[in-house]
């Protein structure tokens, strides 16, 4: 009788490169989402609900 192959380490690392991939996918996408409200708290400060 032969022993199945365990794949189990293979599916865990395989997940964990898709978390890891998703993650710097949505963080890369919002790079450039709060540049504009940075720019206008650049210009006036008290343009800023953080006093």
């Amino acid at each position: 009788m032969e022993k199945e192959k365990d794949y189990f380490w293979y599916y865990v690392g395989g997940i964990i490169v898709a978390v890891a991939i998703t993650v710097f996918m949505v963080k890369s996408s919002e790079h450039g989402k709060y540049e504009t409200a940075a720019r206008a708290i650049a210009e006036d400060a008290t343009n800023s609900s953080y006093r």
